[in-house]
């Protein structure tokens, strides 16, 4: 396997944790005990002399620098001063140096443990990440080396490649590009940081929403299907889907769902924002919904990027259960006030000027989306790391490696409605060895058959309270923050569980076994008819509430499709804006 090696710095050879890849390509670590080593110059009157006194004292090459008779090495102290000892030899410790007009800083690598990783050469280089947006801004699309892509905007484009010719790769609106470049940026700041969470990986522009951030059903399901017919060729693995719309029918019965789950089944992760329209529960959106999908709700720093003791849910972001009965979003990560790049010219940048960067190439904005392209990032480092994964091994690691919302005494201040399993730490999901902790109790390929379609385990108390319950025993599952009353707090002074040791989350059993946990799915029993699942009706509160099989149907015996489609060629718009200028809340002030 090749792997590209980013961002490496003096020192690398002292690392503790040494991180190996064998035949497989699957990463595994080793610890070994050395000698702290440094970067050295070690100058003589040849190269040659400098790389053989290197190799006397047992040092580590790194290269030549015949221009100044020279050669670089990573040499113990010992070492080093064994050279100074040598006549003939100067001994210069490496220096730093910093030039002007570097990248700013965007922190939210660091927040989810991916800066870690790319030290030691994981980067997502070698996986593809598909994004499906606006577009990319030439000058991003050009420091990512983009070769593939397609624009399906408008009725029978065909799908045909993009040259990415000067000039025909574009983004008008800008919010492409600002997720292209959350998920896999490659600036570095001053501090020797990447701008993106997957800074090595392969990206895939599908142009699919015009440029003031609209689209149809249409052209995001030819946008899909060009990414399942390309994914083996391009080595397409995740799919990135930053938009969402209101729900109109069952998960399975909505076109753009059925696309969604044929790129699953397709073996591509797919990533899914979980909407901007929260904090109220049951405000998930479309595709979102799937149940098979990685949906992912946004949690803010309180503009304090060093101390997530103030870090708190956003809350713009859109809570489940869906109208399924599942828990949605199943994870979180950050999405308030993300900087990355964005075109200066665009509709966006232009329409909120007041949020670009001094450098005029980055831009602030929150919401879910920036949320969807850090777990794109994280999933293409954990790809790189096992390229064996089957997108719901990817699921399960990513959840298995989240940290729920807690405060000091380690009771959860978020319900599981809200967080899912809390705080993706991508390290944690990496090196994570958990199997089948995910869509357990679903089947895809039935599903899209129409041989069987699922509910999850929630449902709405009579007091209005969410909470889990087995459909076949009626009885409640239990664990921290399995219930919800439906408000939406600010909480302050909490941590994130896990620390610096990367846990997992507690009570948190996605795979049923027997710690008490359920499964993901269940048997949709409305069959034909849309009935009702047995056990789950939804109060709705002052309403008189409807049933969770409360959508009108238009096909009757037949499964016919729900009556949301407008008559013009089944086409829906979509608004991919979904996005805050920037979230304005900031607790404690």
């Amino acid at each position: 396997m090749n792997t590209r090696f980013l961002g490496i710095g003096a020192g690398l050879f002292a690392a503790l944790g040494v991180v190996a890849f064998n035949a497989t390509g699957i990463v595994q670590r080793t610890l070994v005990e050395v000698e702290p080593t440094t970067t050295f110059i070690v100058k003589a009157r040849t190269a040659a002399d400098a790389v053989a006194a290197v190799n006397a004292v047992n040092g580590v090459m790194i290269g030549e620098l015949s221009v100044i008779n020279a050669a670089t090495a990573a040499l113990t102290d010992s070492q080093a001063a064994a050279l100074r000892r040598r006549e003939g030899l100067q001994v210069y410790n490496d220096a730093q140096l910093e030039v002007s007009g570097d990248a700013p800083d965007t922190f939210y690598p660091a927040w989810v443990g991916a800066d870690q990783l790319h030290a030691s050469g994981i980067d997502g280089s070698g996986v593809a990440i598909a994004i499906i947006d606006t577009g990319l801004w030439p000058k991003v699309s050009n420091e990512l080396a983009v070769e593939h892509g397609v624009d399906t905007v408008g009725l029978a484009t065909g799908g045909s490649d993009l040259s990415f010719a000067p000039g025909l790769v574009s983004d008008q609106s800008g919010h492409g590009t600002h997720i292209t470049s959350v998920a896999a940026g490659r600036e570095l700041s001053a501090e020797g940081f990447y701008e993106g969470v997957a800074p090595g990986a392969d990206v895939v522009v599908v142009r699919a929403f015009d440029d003031n951030g609209y689209g149809s059903y249409v052209d995001v399901i030819e946008g899909i299907q060009w990414v399942i017919d390309h994914h083996a060729q391009l080595n397409i693995r995740v799919l990135n889907l930053s938009f969402s719309a209101e729900p109109q029918s069952y998960y399975w019965d909505d076109p753009l769902n059925q696309a969604v789950m044929a790129a699953w089944e397709a073996g591509i992760v797919v990533i899914t924002s979980a909407g901007n329209t929260g904090p109220d529960p049951m405000t998930v959106g479309v595709p979102g919904n799937v149940p098979y999908v990685v949906t992912v709700g946004s949690v803010d720093d309180n503009y304090t990027p060093d101390d997530h003791s103030d870090d708190f849910l956003s809350s713009f972001s859109s809570t489940g259960p869906t109208y399924e009965g599942f828990v949605k979003p199943e994870v979180t990560a950050p999405g308030g006030h993300m900087l990355a790049h964005m075109n200066p010219n665009g509709t966006i940048a232009r329409s909120y000027s007041e949020y670009q960067h001094e450098s005029g190439h980055y831009f602030t904005m929150s919401g879910t989306s920036q949320s969807s392209a850090v777990i794109s990032g994280v999933a293409a480092l954990v790809l790189q790391a096992d390229p064996t994964l089957t997108p719901d091994d990817v699921k399960c690691r990513l959840l298995s490696s989240a940290r729920p919302v807690v405060d000091s005494s380690g009771a959860s201040l978020y319900s599981l409605f809200q967080q899912g399993a809390g705080l993706v730490f991508a390290p944690d999901a990496v090196f994570s060895q958990a199997t089948a902790c995910a869509n357990i109790g679903l089947d895809v390929v039935a599903d899209l058959a129409g041989e069987a379609h699922y509910v999850g385990a929630a449902t709405q108390l009579e007091d209005g309270t969410f909470a889990l319950k087995n459909p076949g025993t009626q009885e409640l599952i239990g664990g921290e923050g399995s219930t919800w009353d439906g408000a939406y707090v600010f909480a302050q002074g909490y941590t994130w569980s896990g620390g610096d040791t990367g846990g997992t989350t507690d009570g948190y059993t996605w795979s049923g076994g027997d710690t008490g946990g359920t499964t993901d799915g269940y048997t949709w029993s409305g069959g034909d008819t849309g009935g009702t699942t047995d056990g789950y009706t939804w109060s709705g509160g002052d309403t008189g509430g409807t049933t969770n099989d409360g959508y009108t149907w238009s096909g009757g015996d037949t499964g016919g499709t729900t009556d949301f489609m407008p008559d013009l060629l089944g086409l829906r718009d979509l608004d991919i804006i979904d996005w805050v200028i920037p979230d304005p809340q900031r607790v404690g002030e």
